[in-house]
């Protein structure tokens, strides 16, 4: 296994904000969720890469959800701590090659965080923002990485999912992931249509995100101070 992702912060029950690894996950914990997650794939014979989900409650006590026999949305956060490349190993499988590593091997570096980037308007309660891209600009730099289809001139439609992009930022630590985030975030530009981004750094601007006090109703408890710091950016486009 590769280790657990943190995924409390949602809306609707779709995530917005995935970290690895998990603020609240000890070494011990991880050790244990682990085992369990390969348990299950042996007991039903699974031979490709897959996410099994876990809930766990305030005494750190976890529950088995259920398992995604796929690669996720947020599998980018888990290939930044580890190096390893999830899709290319799960192609590898599939043309019956073996793994070139084993458990031993894996091992957990530093702290990486994804925020989804929707086309959304948070202002009227998150309805879906279709449209023309009239200006982009991605974020880059070291330790950023960005996974989207969009282009200048793109065209948005009302039919299919809201996500547009997946920013990640990678850190030795969760407060320097948090920090290349919100630079990334502030550097980010899509001009034409309303996104998540400030929304997404309003949430990093919290204090109670910093203290990774996570939670899965996070954004309902807290949704009047992350509106009250939620501010679209303003550019000069020539």
């Amino acid at each position: 296994h590769l280790g657990e992702r943190e995924c409390s912060i949602q809306r609707r029950h779709q995530k917005l904000i995935e970290e690895a690894p998990s603020p609240a996950v000890t070494p011990q914990m991880r050790m244990k969720i682990g085992e369990y997650a390969v348990r299950i794939a042996k007991a039903i014979g699974y031979e490709s890469a897959g996410t099994v989900e876990f809930l766990m409650d305030e005494a750190g006590n976890f529950y088995f959800m259920e398992m995604n026999t796929r690669v996720q949305v947020e599998h980018p956060v888990t290939e930044m701590v580890t190096g390893i490349d999830i899709v290319k190993e799960q192609i590898k499988i599939a043309e019956g090659e073996p793994l070139n590593y084993r458990q031993q091997d894996i091992e957990i570096r530093g702290h990486a965080i994804e925020c989804r980037i929707n086309a959304e308007d948070p202002e009227r309660d998150f309805a879906p923002n279709p449209g023309e891209v009239k200006a982009l600009y991605f974020p880059g730099g070291p330790y950023i990485r960005v996974d989207s289809h969009i282009y200048s001139g793109y065209k948005i439609p009302p039919h299919y999912d809201s996500l547009i992009a997946k920013l990640i930022a990678y850190g030795e630590t969760r407060d320097e992931a948090i920090k290349r985030m919100q630079r990334a975030l502030e550097e980010f530009i899509i001009e034409g249509i309303k996104t998540t981004i400030p929304f997404h750094l309003a949430i990093l601007n919290l204090p109670e995100f910093r203290e990774a006090k996570l939670h899965t109703h996070f954004i309902e408890e807290y949704l009047d101070k992350i509106k009250a710091k939620s501010v679209e950016p303003s550019y000069t486009v020539e």
